[in-house]
């Protein structure tokens, strides 16, 4: 049982990995949570492909500062803030629910919050 959830981390790995790297192909598509996804799935499923994928230029290029230092470029943090919001506000104006709507801006809120005072907003990024 725990060998196939393994192999279930990994896949998801792979999956998120590769709309990371369609990512920085379209710019429509964030590369970085995408990333951030593939390394915890990689992290969950083998020690092996934890090391692989942080030793990928793909992670040096998108990741590596972000983890290490908690900051990213404004363009970074510009794009993932408009496609989080376009994902928020879908359901947002699908619904009636006053209390689901309540929730959803104060995730809105929230996000804008540590976005802008949580991580740090760098100019260029050096390798």
């Amino acid at each position: 049982m725990r060998s196939i959830q393994k192999v279930i981390f990994i896949a998801f790995g792979f999956i998120f990995m590769g709309l990371g790297i369609i990512g920085i192909v379209l710019p429509l598509i964030p590369t970085t949570p995408f990333l951030l996804l593939a390394s915890y799935f990689f992290v969950k499923g083998s020690k092996r492909f934890e090391v692989w994928f942080k030793g990928t230029a793909v992670y040096k290029k998108h990741l590596e500062g972000f983890v290490q230092n908690r900051s990213m470029t404004f363009r970074q943090k510009a794009i993932l803030m408009v496609f989080s919001d376009v994902m928020i506000l879908l359901p947002f104006f699908m619904t009636d629910k006053l209390i689901v709507k309540v929730i959803l801006s104060l995730i809105i809120v929230y996000k804008y919050y540590y976005f802008i005072f949580k991580i740090k907003t760098v100019k260029v990024r050096s390798y």
